[in-house]
């Protein structure tokens, strides 16, 4: 795996080659798969009751992150065969896997990693925690809170996974009406906000690393049968999204640094 930070490329795909284990923590039941390039990828699968949604938010989140200069294992886009479902014991992973034919979201596994915990905030800094909040307010991110941190400690450096609830309003049969000037108080329940330096500060940091084009090439990473009949309209839909948000004033890093002053 190389610099989780560097400069945009196009993800990778690779193909399954067997189902290892699931891993039962998440609530779309993630599994651990090997691929034809010997690798270990935790996979999304697109048969998961989420649906596509969620490995759109998958890689276009976590490829935001990236761009941010936050770690993110390496995505990759895992081609499934339903067939690798047959060796599975486990009806319930058999109906999944089966119903996941084609290009799945997958991150790289990370042998070792431990779970991140706010009562031992390993690898966090005030300015690293801003960004963070920053980044999942930007994205409203509803599942990085002391519940469900979905970071992971991994020599001594705090790496971010599942970006899969983030974009939430994409659920939505309003998508994308309203979404990108839509409040997000739910920022105020974010594991990282206690241990936040000014959200402003991070903005000021952050926002210009997001222009138009960085957006375009994020989003042209998501595959087109995820996107459905029209994939170009989808793709301008989502950049529209980001676009807007990010355009100045920003309020949601004000309603986020209002969150972490409120906390003092």
């Amino acid at each position: 795996m190389g610099d989780p930070t560097t400069a945009l490329t196009p993800l990778r795909s690779v193909r399954a080659t067997r189902y290892v284990t699931p891993l039962r923590e998440g609530g779309s039941m993630p599994g651990l798969v090997e691929a034809d390039d010997d690798g270990l990828y935790v996979v999304k699968f697109r048969g998961a009751g989420q649906g596509l949604k969620a490995l759109i938010a998958e890689v276009v989140v976590g490829e935001v992150a990236r761009a941010l200069g936050l770690r993110v294992p390496e995505i990759v886009l895992v081609e499934v065969d339903p067939l690798l479902a047959a060796a599975e014991p486990d009806p319930e992973i058999q109906e999944l896997v089966q119903a996941s034919g084609g290009s799945n979201a997958a991150l790289d596994f990370l042998p070792g990693a431990l779970p991140f915990s706010p009562a031992a905030p390993v690898g966090v800094t005030a300015e690293l925690a801003a960004d963070i909040v920053w980044l999942d307010a930007l994205s409203a991110n509803v599942d990085r809170t002391p519940r469900n941190p979905n970071m992971l400690i991994w020599h001594e450096q705090l790496w971010l996974i599942d970006h899969g609830a983030a974009l939430y309003r994409h659920h939505a049969a309003t998508w994308p009406q309203g979404a990108a000037t839509a409040t997000f108080p739910l920022i105020a329940d974010h594991v990282l906000l206690p241990f936040a330096g000014s959200i402003a500060e991070a903005d000021e940091r952050l926002a210009p690393r997001l222009d138009r084009a960085v957006l375009e090439r994020i989003v042209s990473a998501v595959p087109d049968d995820w996107l459905g009949d029209d994939a170009a309209l989808a793709r301008e839909i989502y950049v529209d999204y980001f676009a807007k948000r990010l355009t100045a004033p920003r309020a949601f890093a004000v309603e986020a640094e209002e969150a972490r002053r409120a906390l003092a």
